[in-house]
């Protein structure tokens, strides 16, 4: 006799819903050496399959001939953008700093980098985040790796911290870009007291080689210098990656540098 068994169905288990929060990308363009209309093509169709609710670029250019790559991605997008440039508005080539968003601006700003003579920028926009005001800042620091790189690199860390302090109100604060040193080093000692490391909270014991931003095929030692800090008392870090950490044709790639994306979560 054959005896029938009844099979419970159990309905499928719904995907659980992320945690308010936000993603955020940093990249340095590079310019526009290396064939800019190829490359951008491949930095935008990335970008847009990301969907980051904020984006920081560095090394961003206009000139004849070349239109504002930030204003240009922007544009592809359908994302509002903030350009900061020590080069006046008019000037035949302007180069910068910039931030994207796909979110609503609250407000924006800019401030030049102490000390002056080094013409380095920060960008601010103020986003509401599905009700969340929050502040993103874009910068990119001093490049010289001795000891007066450090030096000025520490200054700007402290002008930047000033300039934070006057315009983030009590909104959360996330801080990339292309700060030209190590989370650990010296000159970023007093913005690491407050904001931690998106990439080095997710990513913990890697061998520098393996988390290096500096793209390989360009540079012999490997260093991780692009950021993504965020207010700890008001943000934790759920997800980082690398981007455009592979060639996209052979011996072509997106940049010089690798870049970084972070999903942000809101703290209890």
């Amino acid at each position: 006799m054959l005896v029938a068994c009844a099979l419970a169905i159990l309905p499928a288990r719904a995907a659980e819903p992320q945690a308010p929060g936000m993603s955020m990308v940093t990249f340095n363009l590079h310019h526009d050496r290396e064939d800019w209309p190829q490359r951008r093509q491949v930095i935008l169709r990335e970008l847009e399959a990301l969907q980051p609710d904020a984006i920081a670029l560095q090394e961003v250019i206009q000139k004849p001939y070349v239109r504002n790559q930030a204003a240009w991605l922007a544009g592809k997008l359908g994302y509002d953008y903030q350009f900061v440039s020590t080069d006046p508005p008019g000037r035949f080539k302007r180069y910068g700093n910039a931030l994207l968003t796909r979110r609503p601006v609250l407000a924006r700003g800019e401030h030049l980098l102490a000390p002056r003579t080094d013409y380095r920028t920060v960008a601010h926009l103020r986003i509401d985040v599905d009700g969340q005001p929050v502040n993103v800042y874009a910068t990119h620091l001093n490049e010289r790796s001795d000891e007066n790189g450090g030096r000025i690199r520490g200054e700007q860390v402290a002008d930047l911290l000033k300039y934070i302090a006057a315009t983030s109100g009590d909104a959360p604060v996330v801080i990339a870009g292309d700060f030209n040193a190590l989370v650990d080093a010296g000159d970023l000692s007093v913005l690491r007291q407050r904001y931690g490391d998106s990439y080095g909270s997710v990513h913990v014991n890697n061998e520098l080689a393996q988390v290096s931003t500096l793209n390989r095929h360009y540079y012999e030692a490997p260093s991780r210098i692009d950021h993504i800090f965020f207010q700890q008392d008001q943000l934790v870090a759920r997800e980082a990656r690398l981007l455009f950490d592979q060639p996209y044709a052979e011996g072509r790639w997106a940049s010089d540098h690798y870049g970084v994306w972070a999903r942000l979560q809101f703290a209890p």
